[in-house]
């Protein structure tokens, strides 16, 4: 299963500079549960973030699956999808902001764990990892879409959450 999807936010119009962040992100299943990072809004979230220069998507997914889970072994196997967001630039006028999250599968080869290392707003939104079932979160994040309308990540993470359903349920 590979997904792909564009989430363009309403009303975009033409900028004149394009800001891009490209971003991996970590789907990490074991006994029907799926490893996600809960914030104190109690959305869920894949564990995952941007992509540093000079970095591999497999360096910087093991990266912050050891940051934000405090898993430390985590092996990265399949890319199974590619989702592209497109909203107004925060941070700079007349400008796009593009994100392009990449989608890997991964397994974690070993419990060792070690503390977290959240970045400054990451720790603002006590990250926490938790395992829960597909079903969950998607209960979960569909729950707060209409509260946290300016929370990006819902709707990405969400999308997401409803492929892996579909896959497992043309598996089984």
């Amino acid at each position: 299963m590979n997904f792909n999807l564009t989430i363009d936010e309403p009303n975009i119009i033409s900028y004149k500079n394009t800001n891009e962040r490209v971003a991996v992100r970590a789907i990490i299943m074991k006994n029907n549960r799926i490893l996600l990072i809960e914030t104190s809004r109690g959305d869920l979230k894949f564990p995952g973030g941007g992509v540093e220069k000079n970095e591999s998507h497999e360096d910087c997914l093991m990266r912050e699956v050891r940051e934000e889970t405090g898993y430390i072994h985590c092996f990265v196997m399949d890319k199974i999808g590619i989702i592209i967001e497109r909203k107004k630039d925060e941070f700079e006028e007349d400008a796009l902001f593009q994100m392009i999250s990449h989608y890997y599968l991964c397994d974690l080869v070993s419990e060792e764990k070690d503390e977290l290392q959240l970045d400054e707003y990451e720790a603002v939104l006590d990250f926490k990892p938790i395992w829960v079932t597909i079903d969950q979160a998607i209960k979960q994040n569909e729950s707060l879409i209409d509260i946290f309308v300016q929370n990006g990540w819902l709707k990405r993470e969400t999308y997401v959450l409803k492929q892996l359903k579909e896959m497992q349920s043309t598996n089984c």
